[in-house]
């Protein structure tokens, strides 16, 4: 998710891990452990959006775990519960040709290869086969993300995407 801040969201603080300041965290990246790599993540909670300082992150489990500099204890690492993660854009790594990162993606315009206006992108889910596009409109569709097929074309510069998808679904 974009903020109008430009922030891009990548998880949340869900719980606390152990007794010496490490947190649980719900990633919205992909992979799930890729938000620990990021020394540095942008931290809101109820004072504003701070930087926080990664000491340390893992896998663990199903979820992660990450140790943010000074936060020493178990009492210190509950303060954090609930706080919003985020990166700024330009800490990712440029993507590759015919790749976008879904923060990209998000609020541009869409419409059918005859010029129909479809609605706007606000957001995506998994699936397990491929991605699904959620476009907003006069009401909700969902596109395969097939680029070729279904995704014809993605014009960042434009903030368009053109796709082969009928209008009546």
């Amino acid at each position: 998710m974009n903020g109008a801040d430009g922030r891009i969201r990548v998880g949340r603080v869900s719980g606390v891990y152990g007794v010496r300041g490490w947190v649980r965290i719900f990633s919205e990246t992909e992979p799930r452990d890729a938000i620990a790599d990021f020394p540095r993540l942008w931290m809101k909670r109820a004072e504003g959006w701070e930087l926080a300082e990664v000491e340390g992150g893992r896998a663990h489990g199903p979820g992660v775990v990450i140790k943010f500099a000074g936060v020493a204890d178990r009492d210190a690492a509950y303060g954090l519960m609930g706080a919003e993660l985020a990166i700024e854009r330009d800490w990712l790594p440029p993507a590759e040709e015919g790749e976008y990162y879904w923060a990209d993606l998000q609020g541009l315009s869409v419409e059918h290869v005859d010029g129909t206006p479809l609605g706007t992108v606000t957001g995506f889910m998994e699936t397990g086969a491929n991605d699904v596009m959620i476009v907003g409109g006069e009401r909700e569709r969902l596109i395969p993300w097939v680029q070729g097929l279904y995704v014809l074309e993605v014009d960042l510069a434009d903030g368009r995407i053109r796709v082969d998808w009928d209008p009546e679904y």
